[in-house]
């Protein structure tokens, strides 16, 4: 006949395990001597104090070989790209929709332009930058103790009819929107010594965009380039093309390119369109 084994109690099942964990009559704890617990602790400390030593040596050898100064390899991206401010993003990529009649429409987009441009404030560029425009050898007055690097001023009032002083609204409220345009920084990016890059916005309909202008110049200037990399240049600041659109097309979805247009720049990757481009689109309402 078949046996069963008889079903032990709560504190039988507790007391086992009470033994199991301290039994008083082998002076065993957890199934081991006291003796075998110490010499088992000792063998992993040594093993994982070698174990850390090696990944930590390992760390310290691979960071000595690396500059904290720029990286090793960047063939990978040559041409810098292009983004656009104010970038709210929709379904089909960056959209600038809103209404001039709703101020809540664009509102939003005020505000957002506003922090964007804070770090271009003039007294915060004095305390961190350099002027630049008064100087032929600008090289020599970026140049700081050993390889830090000071950059030059880059600032709102260099917007003309783009900057918050002239408009707070940036042209939204009017339907004749600011819209900012920076180039991303690439380390010892330099386009052609003589020809600084510059930028051009265009639209497939002519009649969707009849004018715009450009501030400062519509161009980019030498005297930001190159970018050394933020170790080196701590409070560089990327130079910006204010764009202000007239005469846009009333209640109508416009396509927008905005193309950087300059030796060492590509704006016709077919792989990358913000490689040296910008494309939105645009619908003012009234």
């Amino acid at each position: 006949m078949a046996t069963f084994n008889e079903k032990k109690t709560c504190s039988q099942r507790m007391e086992n395990f009470g033994r199991f964990v301290w039994n008083p009559d082998t002076g065993e704890l957890m199934g081991r001597a006291l003796d075998k617990w110490v010499y088992i602790s000792l063998y992993y400390l040594a093993f994982y104090i070698v174990m850390i030593g090696l990944f930590a040596l390992s760390i310290y050898s691979l960071m000595q070989t690396l500059s904290p100064y720029e990286p090793d390899y960047q063939d990978q991206i040559q041409s810098p790209g292009v983004t656009i401010r104010p970038n709210t993003y929709g379904e089909g990529g960056i959209e600038i929709f809103y209404n001039i009649s709703d101020e809540n429409s664009y509102k939003g987009i005020v505000k957002s332009l506003n922090t964007f441009l804070a770090v271009y404030n003039k007294s915060k560029q004095e305390e961190m930058n350099k002027p630049c425009s008064n100087y032929s050898d600008v090289k020599s007055l970026l140049t700081g103790s050993g390889r830090t690097k000071y950059a030059c001023q880059f600032t709102t009032d260099m917007l003309g009819k783009c900057s918050c002083h002239h408009d707070p609204t940036f042209g939204f409220a009017s339907g004749e929107p600011c819209l900012f345009i920076k180039i991303n920084r690439i380390i010892n990016f330099m386009p052609d010594n003589k020809t600084a890059p510059t930028l051009h916005c265009s639209s497939k309909d002519e009649d969707d965009l009849r004018h715009v202008e450009y501030f400062p110049h519509g161009s980019f200037g030498l005297q930001y380039f190159p970018y050394y990399g933020k170790k080196a240049q701590p409070n560089y600041t990327n130079p910006l093309v204010a764009v202000k659109l007239f005469n846009v097309q009333r209640n109508k979805e416009i396509e927008i390119v905005c193309k950087v247009n300059g030796s060492h720049i590509i704006n016709e990757n077919p792989h990358d369109p913000y490689e040296g481009k910008v494309t939105f689109k645009l619908k003012i309402e009234k």
